[in-house]
This record gives C-alpha cells, structure tokens and sequence, in this order.
C-alpha cells in the first residue's frame, strides 16, 4: 500500500508521461497499449518486476533507465518529506506527556500566530539563563506552523526543546494537551501586527482568563497592547502594557539622551562579548559595558555589600564600585515590597535588605568572589593601609590610584575629616582638587541634590515665567483625568486651572489667543515634536514624564502633538491640566504642516510607529513609508533631532542611509559576524541605535521574557521610565560633563563627587565622538598581503591601551587609531578600487557641485514655504552654512555626516557602568539615578511657604474626585 500511495503521489507530480512515452516509443516494435505501460510503469517503480511486460526496443529502455535513476534520487527525499510531516502532524494534535510535565520542567507559549522573528527573540532570551537549560517550551497556536518557523524548529538544537500544538487556549481539551496545569509558567503574547490592536488586547484578554480558570496556579505572564485593557489582567503575575513602555522611553529620549538603549541593552541577557575582536576601540568598550545587566541579592549573603551593614546607601553604592566595579541601584526592605532606587543617604542598610546592582555578571558567578575563597582558604591576612590594594583585582586598584577618597577596606580615621590626602602630580607640589568623602551616616543637613530642591523654592517666588504667564500659573499635584484605568499616579507640573479646549490648537485661534502657528507664542525653550497617527491613551504616558515634579519648571519644553487624526473630548479633557501641551492635526509628510507646528524651532521630533502601517502585506515593508519621511526631514532639517520608533529591528540600517558610506558598510559586516556567533544584540552596532536615534518596542519583548528568571526587571523598568513613582524612589536624569568638569577625570572619581555632594548614583556614560575620514582611506583597496595584514594586527593589538580614550580633537595625535579604523573597514567592506585619476576627481568634483546645489534647492524649497505661510524665515539655518562639526556642537545627533564633508563623522554610543578608571571626556552626557527630593523636604519651607507635601494633599484631593 504504502508503495502504491508513494507511485501514486509520483505520476500526480509528472501525469502519465513515463507511461505515454514508453507507449509512444514501443510503437516502433511491438505495440503497447496504454493500460499496460502504466501497469508496467506502477509493477517496475515499486519494486515488484513481474517481468511479463518489458520495452523491446532501446529507445524506451533507455527511457527506463534513466527514469529509474531519477527516481532513486527523488524518491527517498519524499519519502523523508512524507515522515517528517507525518511526525509534525501527530505533535500538533498529539500531547504534551503527562509523564514528561511531572518528571521535566516546562513552559507554555500561548500566540495567535508565530512569526520567526518572535520566535527566535523569545527562544533565545528564554535559554540564555543557565538554570533554564533543562526547560521545555511548549507552543500552543492555533494556526498551522509556516515555513519559516518549520524549518527553524527542524534544527536539532531546538527541535529537541521545543513541542508544537495547534489548538487554541480558549479550549480546556487544548490546555490539557500542553499539561498547562503543570506549566511552570504561561507567556501569553499579543499579535501587534494586527490592523485592529483593540482586537489583538481582547483575545490576549480571553487567553488570560481562560488559562486562570483552567490553572490557577500557574504564573501568568501576559503582553497587552494598549494601556486601557490592562487592567482587565490586573491578576497575573507580570503584566508589560506595549504603549506605556513605548510612550516613556520615547519621550525620556528627548531629556535624557539614548534612553531607549540604555534600557534595551540592560534587559537583554549577553555576556559583553560582542565586538571585542574589533580593532575600533569604541566597539570593544561599548559591546563590553552591553553585557552589564542588573540582579539581586541579599546583603547578609553578599560579599559586594555584606561589610556595608548600618551604613549609608550612598556610602554602600560607592565603595562597591570602587573596590569591585559593582554599581548598586536600589534597595528593597523585607518588611516592605517596593524597590527603591537610590532612596538616598538616609537609607541605612540592614542585613535583611535585598540588593539591586548592575553588573557584568551576578555575584555568585563572579571571578573575584572564588578567588578571594581561595585567598582565605590559604589564610591570608589582611595588610594596612598601603597593603590593602593589592588584594583587589586590577581595576580595583586602577581605580584606588585615579580617587582620592580614603581607602574603605580598611578606613584610617583622618585628623582633619575635611582633607584629603591627594596624591602629587609629575612629582610637583601642586594638587587636583580634592573631594569629599562619602560619609558612612551622611549628615541630613549636608547633603541635598543639587539644582533640584532649590528649584521648589524659585518655584514659588513671585518671578514671571518663561511664557510670560505668573508663575502661580502653574502648581504641583496629580493629575486630575486620567485618561484610562490604572495609570499610576504621579506628581506633576499642572495649570492652576484647566486650559479650554479651543486654546490647545496650536494652528488656530480663539476668543483667548489669537496665535496661530509655534513662533506667535514665543517660547523661550526648544519644542519637543511628537508625530503620531491617533491621539492613543498611551500618548498620555509621554506627557506625564516630561512634565514631572522633579523636572525643573525653567526647563519645560513646549509639547506639540501633530496627529493625522484629531483627538476627541476624553483625550483633551486628560492633557487640558498640563502646562505647554498643544495640538494639530496635520502629518510628516506634508511640509506646511512641519513648518506651521514649528519644527524649525524644535530640538526633538519624535516619529512614533503608525498601526495603520503595521500590517503590510509583507512584513519587512511595514516600516517603508516611516523610513522615507524621516530621511526627507533628515535631509531638509540636518540640525533636528529625530527619534524614530520601528515596527521591525532589521530595518534600523536604511535611517539616515547613505549607499556610499564605506563605514556603514563595514558596520553592517560586523552586524552579520555577530549575528552568526548567535548574539541577541547583533544589531547594536547600528550606529541610529547605539545613538538612540531609533527604536523598536519588540527590542522590550525580552523585558518579560526576563521576568520569568528576574520578577523585578518589570518593576525596576518602570521606575526608571518615571511610569511609577514610588516615594522615597529616585528618578532617572542626566548631567554633561563641562570643561569646569573635567579636574574629575575619571569616572571613579565623579561617583565619589556625586555620592558626597548630591547623593546620586551615576549608572553610564552617554558618549560623541568625532571619526576623519578621508575618501581615499574610505575607499582603499582589500589586496593586501596577509603579511601586512597580520602585522597591522598585531600593532593595534600592542599598541590598544595607549589609544583607549582618544577622541576626535586628538585624532591628528594619535594616527594609529585612524590607521586601525581604515584596516577594519577595509577588512570588511571587502571593496577594491584603484588610485583616483584625474577624470575621476573631475567627476568627483562636480559631484560636490551637484549636491552644492542640491542642498540649495531644499533651503530654497523650505524658505519659499515658510513665506507661503507668513512664517518669518530668520529662524531657519541655511543648510549650505551648516557643517557636521557645527550640528554636533548644538545637538548629539549620534551619526551625522554633513553632505558637504564627507570627511567628517560622528557618532554617539551608551557606556553602562563603564570601570572607575574611564577618562571623562567633554560633552560627556552621564546617567544618574537622583534621589527623590521629597523625601528631603521639610514639612514646611522658609519664609511660611508651604512644602510640596501639602500640594501632594491637595493633587491627591482632586485626583480622589475623579477617580474611577
């Protein structure tokens, strides 16, 4: 039977054309009718050979042969084919062993339809923990496996991991298949390429009470789209709202640069392996700090912070990273279940208190913690003052010579507790300037974050504000509209009464104003842009972090929402009580509506994702239409900074493109390499996203994956993210480094500046630098001699630390370092030319003329438009006047090259918990953790002023009355 269904199958793909031809050339001999060459054809290919019927002449025995050797050939691959599809079909309607579920740990992946790529972010991030190497993944979809999935599940490597089930979780007969009673836990993920996401949010919903009626135990772990159905799911365990996260983290970008990488290079699991076979230092120091991520532990079981029992937080937080290059974050007391991150120096810890620090690797699996067992084993004794260095590891010791701060190993009591002893430069008497300690119980009156609690003071008095408007014009409290259920309450800068709706339209007048376009209001601060196709609940969440309590008020930058929709009654009513929040109906791709919302008076524009674009019928093409506007404004406004939020990761390598750039080229080779090593961050090389420029909300899909090995990444996401605000929990802000700044010198030496004077933690370093390349170094031939090449090698190997904090201004200083950038990009660019000869430069020549008048066009374009609509044009630069170097002074664009200077780039990239002994450059932009100011203000300021607490009484009032 079994041959005769494969015979079968055989003349379905080729009908009767053996049988035909053998008739067809026995006509010569003896005559075949055409029942008996098909039965010699079925008795001949199954094998049998009856023998009574046989071809007579050569012709159809050749025929037969050479029909026979093809199907040898072709017969034991669908043979193959056949098996493996008979094997996937049982596993889609077969079961998942209940003996298996009780002897061997597994998870269940609940998805209205897998894509590849989801797939493989989830597989990969689920098994790069350790302890999760022996788990089974169990799929339940109830659509059938496409070919790309098929194929990747055919690997052996996951083929033995992971069990395939079609059916659907809504089914108690499905449930039972997949033993979700016996689950460890439950992923249930949303399709955000649905066209309706409402749609999507309603069958995530029913997955997760179906799969809570069925098992009750189970942890649940659930993704919802849109913030107002998440309270519907409030009852599972881990709960990440796509549009919350995407709406802060975007608009966090625009005060706190390349957050979003920040965050997304902390919640993917690596070991900081990638790029170290790179001869360009940035890429060895930036792929290093992207393995840092953050744990737990208990401080009575820790090392790193087991001595700092009874001390201060802040003291805690600067000695482990002294001594072991540990960043400690937060803290959480065991009698109390919020995370605070850095709840300040008046938190003294205690021996029960739960540790959070970021790290390259978790304490348990550290190097120094085995060898210092080791060390005690022997019975080592522990030396003096000058002694105690050399019981650290290297960077430790590094960063004892780079401080100025006391030892803490083993604290010598000072006469004078105010000096320091701060050692001699080149043997002089002359000395840097010295810090101050962190002291172990920080003196309340001593210490207060700087520019911060002075700025509730200024607040109050009597001086205008910037817009002109008293500054009594605005108070703190919550707000008192929340546009969905659930947002989480938080303080902020509101208007002493509601704006009326009319007055919210930034393009047209009313009966109160009679503005009619940005430059009419005359703001004294940039404009943040927001770009986006309906005014969503989740818009709401970029509102409330730009206008928080701690953000100074002289500081507020004006918000313009430009939406292709205009917003209804609720969204208004939510935003009405915000200062400087405006609107327009309008989109990007129309230039009279970039210039009447005042781009050209803009710092930031953010592009945020369209749903109507999302579901392309190819997948990959979602993204077109963003990626073509962003460039146009890339082109027409060079100096704006534009973030741009994706659809799909691999498409961030066509922003701000350029087909000629041989650097880009290279870095796209090294994305590949890194991608074929199996990294989970093989894109973040991309020099859009190591500046932040660009983002995808799938990057933070890890974020709940992680939370199955880690429950507090969520929390400690959202705190940063400023979506909650816990009191007595810091807040995520930066700092640049300024030329008064650099008597620092290392990164060391400013965590112990910022813990004694301020009580911050720095967590990274946000860093621009300048690369010259000139375009015949750019465009060198690959044939060199592996001699040459080996050599070069090994000179950039030796020669590595010398270069290691260069930067463009000593670029001409330090020719090496040019010399290793060209070898890396000529290794992989792979691209041959020969010398220029002189038509060439001609034509490169007027090449130069012809983008020259290019750039003109688009400046005369724009200026034209701008009288078109009565717009004064002194506000907008010129574009032929604007070189690289100039834009990079007014903005970090993290990779700009001027059009006109093809010699010129810069790019920009995030340095998490970089090692003590990193030199500070200028312009350096750190990430620190601000305590909360709250929690040092007293009941009652000077001069009879009321504190900020009675204005949390009486925001928390007003929130009561319309509170659902």
């Amino acid at each position: 039977m079994l041959s005769l269904s494969c015979n079968c199958w055989f003349y379905k793909t080729q009908p009767d054309c053996i049988a035909c031809g053998i008739q067809h050339l026995e006509r010569a001999g003896k005559s075949l009718s055409l029942f008996d060459s098909v039965y010699f054809c079925i008795v001949t290919f199954s094998t049998v050979g009856f023998g009574d019927v046989t071809p007579r002449i050569w012709p159809s025995q050749l025929l037969v042969v050479i029909m026979i050797c093809v199907a040898l050939v072709v017969l034991p691959l669908q043979f193959e084919e056949l098996a493996y599809l008979w094997m996937e079909r049982q596993k889609s309607g077969g079961n998942y062993s209940r003996h298996r579920a009780q002897t061997e740990k597994h998870v269940v992946l609940c998805v209205s339809s897998l894509k590849i790529d989801l797939l493989m972010d989830f597989l990969n991030e689920f098994y790069a923990h350790p302890r999760l190497q022996d788990y089974y993944v169990v799929i339940l979809c109830p659509t059938e496996m496409d070919i790309q999935v098929r194929r990747v599940l055919q690997i052996p490597l996951w083929s033995q991991r992971v069990i395939y089930l079609q059916g659907s979780a809504l089914k108690d007969q499905d449930l039972m298949r997949a033993k979700m009673d016996d689950a460890e836990a439950c992923f249930i993920l949303s399709s955000r390429n649905e066209e309706d996401r409402t749609s999507a949010d309603h069958q995530t919903i029913l997955r997760a009470w179906a799969v809570k009626d069925f098992a009750p135990n189970c942890p649940l772990f659930v993704q919802i789209l849109k913030p107002e159905n998440k309270f519907h799911v409030k009852f599972a365990d881990h709960v990440v709202c796509e549009e919350e996260f995407r709406y802060a983290m975007l608009a966090l970008n625009c005060v706190c640069p390349a957050t979003s990488t920040l965050v997304t290079l902390l919640v993917h699991t690596s070991r900081g392996q990638e790029g170290q076979l790179s001869p360009e230092q940035w890429q060895r120091t930036y792929g290093r700090c992207s393995g840092n991520e953050v744990y737990h532990i208990r401080l009575c079981d820790s090392k790193f912070f087991g001595e700092y029992d009874s001390k201060s937080f802040t003291y805690a937080s600067f000695h482990a990273h002294k001594k072991y290059g540990v960043c400690l974050i937060g803290v959480k007391r065991e009698d109390n279940k919020s995370i605070l991150l850095n709840p300040g120096p008046r938190h003294i810890m205690a021996a029960t208190d739960t540790c959070y620090y970021i790290n390259i690797t978790k304490e348990e699996n550290s190097a120094f913690i085995f060898k210092q067992e080791e060390k005690h084993s022997r019975g080592l004794a522990s030396g003096g003052l000058y002694d105690a260095p050399s019981r650290l590891p290297v960077q430790s010791i590094i960063a004892s010579m780079g401080t100025v701060a006391i030892d803490l190993q083993n604290p010598v009591p000072s006469e004078d507790p105010n000096k320091l002893g701060v050692p001699t430069e080149n043997g002089a008497g002359s000395r840097r300037p010295s810090i101050a300690p962190v002291l172990e119980i920080a003196d309340s009156t001593a210490i207060l974050p700087c520019d911060l609690l002075t700025d509730p003071l200024e607040d109050e008095t009597p001086h205008s504000d910037e817009e002109g408007l008293p500054a009594a014009e605005y108070v703190k409290g919550y707000p008192p509209n929340s546009p969905y259920i659930g947002s989480s309450p938080t303080l902020c800068h509101l208007l002493h009464q509601k704006a009326p709706f009319c007055c919210l339209r930034l393009d047209k007048g009313c009966k109160h104003n009679s503005f009619e376009d940005a430059k009419a209001y005359g703001f004294k601060n940039k404009l943040i842009i927001v770009s986006a196709e309906t005014a969503g609940n989740g818009l709401y969440n970029f509102i409330v972090p730009l206008r928080a309590y701690y953000r100074p008020k002289k500081e507020l930058n004006p918000i313009v929402l430009l939406l292709d929709n205009p917003p209804d009654n609720h969204f208004l009513e939510a935003i009405c009580c915000f200062p400087m929040v405006y609107f327009m109906a309008g989109n990007i791709d129309n230039l009279d509506n970039l210039l009447q919302c005042g781009i050209i008076y803009a710092d930031n524009l953010v592009v945020v994702d369209k749903e109507s674009t999302m579901s392309a019928e190819e997948d990959y093409m979602a993204d077109a239409k963003t990626i073509v506007n962003v460039q146009t404004m890339f082109r027409l406004f060079p100096s704006l900074s534009i973030i741009t939020e994706l659809t799909h990761p691999s498409n961030m390598r066509f922003m701000q493109f350029r087909a000629k750039d041989c650097y880009s080229l290279a870095l796209s080779k090294l994305e590949k390499i890194e991608r074929d090593k199996g990294s989970n961050l093989a894109f973040m090389f991309r020099l859009p996203f190591a500046a932040g420029r660009v983002f995808s909300i799938s990057m933070l899909d890890t974020l709940l994956y992680q939370s199955f090995v880690k429950d507090y990444m969520i929390t400690i996401a959202r705190l940063l993210l400023g979506l909650d605000t816990t009191p007595g929990s810091g807040y995520l802000c930066v700092m640049k480094v300024t030329e008064e700044d650099l008597w620092i010198r290392t990164y060391g030496r400013l965590f112990q500046k910022l813990c004694s004077s301020s009580a911050e933690i720095p967590i990274g370093i946000y860093r621009t630098e300048c690369h010259m390349f000139t375009s015949s170094e750019s465009q060198v031939s690959m044939t060199l001699e592996e001699g040459e090449e080996s050599r070069d090698r090994r000179e950039s190997w030796r020669d590595k630390p010398s270069h290691r904090y260069s930067t463009g201004s000593d670029q001409s200083e330090h020719p090496l370092l040019r010399k290793k950038s060209m070898q890396w990009a000529r290794r992989l660019s792979r691209k041959s030319s020969k010398p220029a000869s002189r038509a060439e430069r001609i034509s490169q020549q007027r090449l130069n003329l012809y983008r020259r008048s290019e750039r003109q066009e688009l400046s005369e374009l724009v200026k034209n438009r701008m009288k078109h609509l009565g717009l004064p044009t002194v506000g907008y630069e010129d574009v032929a006047n604007l070189t690289a170097s100039d834009v990079m002074n007014r903005v970090n664009l993290g990779y700009l090259q001027d059009e006109m200077n093809d010699q010129q780039n810069t790019l920009s990239y995030v340095l998490i918990n970089p090692p003590p002994d990193t030199i500070l450059e200028l312009n350096d932009i750190v990430y620190i953790i601000r305590s909360d100011p709250l929690a040092h203000m007293p009941d009652e300021l000077p001069g009879g002023q009321p504190s900020t607490k009675k204005q949390q009484e009486y925001g928390t009032e007003t929130r009561d009355e319309t509170s659902l």
